[in-house]
């Protein structure tokens, strides 16, 4: 996890963090996840580091965005809001999901709650099924306790671990 440790963290905040790396773990072909709050901040993120073999095996090839778990969220964020927008313009509901698929990868966005998304960068080897299924299970697990409260915690220790340079 980008906050490698959940040290006095509530349950709750350990929890999401266990979820996410079992995401990560178990998915064969994902390459990053961040949990991004309703107002674009990153609250949760996979770290890097833990798909090492996975990269070293696609050495050729890109594994994820070229900046920090930042850049996911960024993305995240701006899809989910792009696909909110339409959405509303469509008059056809909340938006539940987004996959954008390239040469060499996918993207997928799925609504957490109360705005919060959870975005997965996917290898092109990656089944979209299995990905979206356990996206699901995340979020249907996630949901519930992803409180203002929660989201605030899980903000302070992403700022209490970020690198002090420049400050």
């Amino acid at each position: 996890m980008t906050a490698p440790s959940t040290f006095g963290l509530s349950s709750e905040a350990r929890n999401l963090h266990w979820l996410l790396s079992n995401l990560v773990e178990e998915v064969p072909g994902i390459q990053s996840v961040a949990v991004v709050s309703s107002d674009g901040l990153l609250l949760l993120s996979s770290d890097m580091s833990r798909n090492e073999a996975a990269r070293e095996a696609q050495s050729e090839k890109r594994t994820g965005p070229r900046g920090s778990a930042a850049d996911l969220a960024t993305i995240v964020s701006g899809i989910g809001s792009l696909t909110v927008g339409a959405a509303k313009l469509m008059d056809f509901g909340p938006v539940k999901h987004t996959m954008v698929a390239m040469d060499e990868g996918s993207l997928f966005v799925m609504s957490i709650s109360d705005g919060s998304l959870l975005g997965v960068h996917g290898s092109a080897e990656c089944d979209m099924s299995v990905v979206a299924y356990h996206m699901a299970l995340f979020v249907g697990r996630a949901g519930h306790v992803l409180t203002p409260e929660l989201r605030s915690e899980l903000r302070k220790s992403l700022e209490n671990d970020a690198p002090r340079s420049g400050r």
